[in-house]
């Protein structure tokens, strides 16, 4: 007769950690400001049997804390890393939890006062799964919250990102001043207000303008450049100015001209 096989438990989510526990308590505190005071915390850890604390005076929206970076690497499998609060140690949950799960791979227990949380027994590490869990649901929340709003605003016609600053009337002036020879890109593009590379992002032939190779069915009608100071060279100043006088035919006499003699 067979012996009745039992479900397998997962024997490693019960388990209390660390195995072997060397009973050697590590404090950690955090304060924000200068301000603050460290005595409270300071006290509390003490009276919990901590041998050795350190402290940092960081915001905890700061991710660099030395005094948590010298702790961690203080710690060594089997001591306990204990905290006045869960907010005195991470900076979000997410935070929390990956920190958590890095001292339970290193066989490092965890205890928060405050909170009377201790990941060294099972029901300590069972609020943490919770925790988990929570922040995946979370995380998940977004994600799908966000999916669907950009869903929404594309069948509004709306795309994301930052509205372009090439604007028709810019691509038109650019494209009448490129097959100038005596302007630059970078000046061309200066003097519209926008960078060179909006100008070759929204021009694909720009190449072909300067080269002065694109075919006249895709030129805009009367886009040949004439520079003012060229018109101005070319002509002399009074004959710009004075405003040309309808000279008489030389067989007409005075009289064409609406005179008479004076010997009339």
């Amino acid at each position: 007769m067979t012996a009745t096989q039992e479900p397998a438990h997962d024997a490693d989510s019960l388990v209390t950690e660390p195995l072997v526990r060397t009973e050697i308590k590590i404090g950690y505190t955090r304060v924000s400001t200068g301000g603050q005071k460290l005595e409270r915390q300071l006290d509390a850890l003490t009276a919990a049997g901590c041998r050795k604390i350190f402290a940092d005076k960081k915001s905890g929206k700061d991710a660099l804390r030395p005094e948590l970076k010298a702790c961690h690497a203080f710690l060594d499998a089997g001591d306990t890393l204990v905290v006045p609060s869960l907010d005195r140690y991470g900076r979000s949950l997410q935070d929390l939890i990956n920190m958590v799960a890095e001292l339970r791979e290193r066989g490092i227990g965890f205890t928060s006062l405050h909170e009377n949380l201790d990941t060294t027994t099972p029901g300590g590490r069972l609020v943490f799964h919770v925790f988990a869990a929570l922040a995946e649901f979370i995380r998940e929340l977004i994600v799908i919250g966000t999916k669907e709003g950009l869903a929404a605003a594309r069948a509004r016609g709306r795309v994301g990102g930052r509205p372009s600053v090439a604007t028709e009337e810019i691509i038109r002036a650019a494209r009448d001043l490129l097959p100038d020879p005596g302007r630059s890109i970078t000046s061309i593009a200066k003097l519209l207000g926008v960078s060179p590379g909006t100008l070759y992002n929204h021009i694909p032939d720009l190449r072909e303008l300067r080269a002065g190779t694109v075919p006249a069915s895709s030129k805009p009608p009367h886009s040949r450049q004439i520079r003012p100071s060229s018109i101005s060279a070319a002509l002399p100043v009074p004959q710009l100015l004075t405003p040309p006088v309808a000279q008489l035919p030389a067989d007409l006499g005075p009289a064409a001209a609406g005179t008479s003699d004076p010997d009339e």
